[in-house]
């Protein structure tokens, strides 16, 4: 018996791995994750990496020791340990989420970047000056992915791509939105009236500089910006104003997620090719812009 087999037949136990928990991106598909794996009789257990490769490796370690029946892994992509995931993935039926490493795993499901950027640029345009983009730190592939995106609809709009690039990393977000865009507004580098962030952390950090700097956020007669994100945080309803955004579809993802890694649990063997399932983002339009 091999020892995908082997772990599929001892153990009821589910894994499901993300980068930052801390994140309430994460936190919510996590936790839908786990609903549909308790609902399926299985026992979810949960790790955070929290931005660590170290860590992302140790929690593999740990897995492998657990026999999963099965593992739902959001990686860390860019400093990931990738020939240590393969290795993983060999051993244990795999299905990666949020952030794609191609080739790794049995399938990927995740949101299409590539259709929900263009299609808040697309708005921005219509509606005011066409944004510039506030870039998150590159921590995964979503966000270098995200930036392309930018650039690309820009050009096909004849517009000039403007990318503003932050100083500092890591996966405090709303810091980096606050510090950074505190710096950039007393620096008077924003090259234009729309700001697109490359996610909602970003943009609620940059709000609270904006309102720390005297800057009114909105659409109406007297804002200085207009301000947009991407994810629909379940924060950015509740920001001051609400925050326009494009929402990833959390209810879709998880579940074709946990489909998808009960599909592989059944049949037992790797599939002959690997899949990978996008889904497209909604525009969500709120008081920023």
């Amino acid at each position: 018996m091999c020892i995908r087999d082997r772990n599929r037949r001892l153990t009821k136990n589910i894994g499901i791995v993300v980068p930052y928990l801390a994140d309430p991106f994460f936190a919510e598909i996590a936790r839908k994750i786990e609903r549909r794996c308790i609902d399926a009789g299985f026992w979810p257990i949960l790790f955070s990496a929290h931005g660590e490769r170290t860590l992302e490796n140790d929690i593999l370690d740990s897995l492998r020791s657990l026999k999963p029946a099965g593992v739902l892994l959001a990686p860390l992509g860019r400093t990931s340990d990738r020939g240590k995931i393969e290795r993983f993935c060999k051993e244990v039926p795999t299905v990666l989420f949020d952030s794609n490493m191609e080739g790794v795993g049995e399938a990927f499901i995740g949101s299409n970047n590539f259709q929900s950027v263009p299609l808040i640029v697309e708005y921005l345009c219509r509606t005011g000056e066409p944004p510039c983009f506030f870039e998150m730190p590159p921590v995964n592939p979503n966000a270098n992915k995200r930036r392309k995106a930018y650039v690309q609809a820009m050009e096909r709009l004849g517009e000039e791509p403007n990318v503003i690039r932050v100083k500092g990393g890591g996966w405090n977000f709303e810091e980096v939105g606050y510090t950074e865009g505190a710096r950039v507004i007393e620096e008077r580098l924003l090259p234009a009236d729309t700001v697109l962030c490359s996610n909602d952390r970003l943009a609620i950090g940059l709000l609270s500089a904006c309102y720390e700097k005297g800057l009114r956020v909105g659409r109406g007669s007297g804002c200085a910006l207009r301000v947009a994100g991407h994810d629909d945080h379940p924060f950015s309803r509740f920001t001051c104003p609400p925050l326009t955004t494009v929402a990833q579809d959390y209810d879709a993802i998880s579940d074709r997620s946990v489909e998808t890694l009960f599909e592989l649990m059944a049949v037992g063997s790797p599939p002959e090719e690997r899949s990978e399932t996008l889904f497209d983002g909604k525009l969500v339009m709120r008081g920023s812009a």
